[in-house]
């Protein structure tokens, strides 16, 4: 057998999953212990045998890989070579005072790009200065630090469409506490959703678990949209304080610049960071997130 085959893992179950050759076939391939067990997304080479079936040889190397962390903060990876993440929030129910933020932290620290969507924007904001709705109210000072916006409605005006551009030719995956509408995004980003899905299965001969496992899927107007449930509803990992700092995009052109090289940016005496913040070129509310992150870290 030959072990030269190009392929695409588009759903990844224990010790065998789909893999996509180039020429768009879609076959079911079984894991070598000494290689070891990709994830969705991973590039690989696979020998074929006679009857079809096939065998992955050697996992390539990876752009990025995309994980989630347990109760006991063990982090595993679910996802690899991700373009994008897609952060979605709501009106209803309404983010959490930092959520945005630790998101964008988890993203960037990832080495993936993120995308704020803010879905449900036909709903009316809560009209008060509740945390939550402040995090709806900044979402053009998020712009303004660089992070694509779009605004969508699965029910209403805008719809959709604002995704189109962002989407195309890109892999993508959507994450979100529970309630924002990430399924209903997904069954209208994939309206052959069911379609994809049996194809899935026909390729391992099996019931595909939709529900628990993720999946990589075509998007129709060109890109790939990676479904995972449940990914980062239940809470982020610990990150170490470099970490953190670097999570805030504005931070970047004063690292490096402080007093001490350990500085962590809260009291030390001669912190760029903070200077900078005084100076107005980080916003206040910003710098607020950083430090509660820090010491809740």
């Amino acid at each position: 057998m030959r072990a030269d085959h190009p392929a695409l893992i588009r759903v990844s179950y224990g010790s065998h999953g789909v893999a996509q050759l180039e020429d768009g076939r879609q076959i079911d391939c079984k894991y070598r212990r000494q290689v070891g067990r990709p994830c969705c997304g991973d590039q690989i080479l696979m020998s074929l045998a006679a009857d079809g079936s096939g065998a992955v040889e050697r996992i390539l190397p990876r752009r990025n890989q995309f994980v989630r962390a347990d109760a006991q903060q063990r982090t595993s990876v679910v996802a690899a070579n991700l373009d994008q993440v897609l952060i979605v929030i709501a009106p209803r129910p309404l983010p959490s005072r930092d959520l945005v933020e630790r998101y964008l932290l988890a993203v960037h620290s990832l080495g993936i790009e993120p995308v704020l969507v803010l879905n449900k924007a036909e709903l009316d904001g809560p009209g008060d200065d509740s945390p939550g709705g402040q995090v709806i109210e900044r979402l053009d000072q998020y712009e303004q630090l660089g992070y694509p916006v779009a605004r969508t409605s699965c029910k209403a005006e805008p719809g959709i469409t604002a995704l189109a551009p962002l989407l195309k030719d890109r892999i993508s995956i959507l994450v979100g506490q529970s309630g924002v509408g990430k399924s209903s995004l997904v069954r209208q980003l994939l309206p052959d959703l069911d379609i994809q899905t049996g194809a899935l299965s026909r390729a391992t001969g099996k019931g595909t678990h939709t529900t628990t496992t993720t999946i990589l899927y075509d998007l129709p107007g060109g890109g790939s949209l990676m479904d995972s449930p449940g990914v980062w509803e239940y809470g982020l990992w610990r990150f170490e304080p470099q970490e953190i700092a670097h999570g805030f995009v504005e931070f970047q052109p004063f690292l490096g610049d402080c007093r001490f090289n350990d500085c962590r940016h809260r009291s030390e005496p001669g912190c760029a960071i903070k200077q900078a913040c005084a100076d107005g070129r980080i916003t206040q509310w910003r710098y607020d997130a950083y430090l509660r992150i820090l010491e809740q870290n």
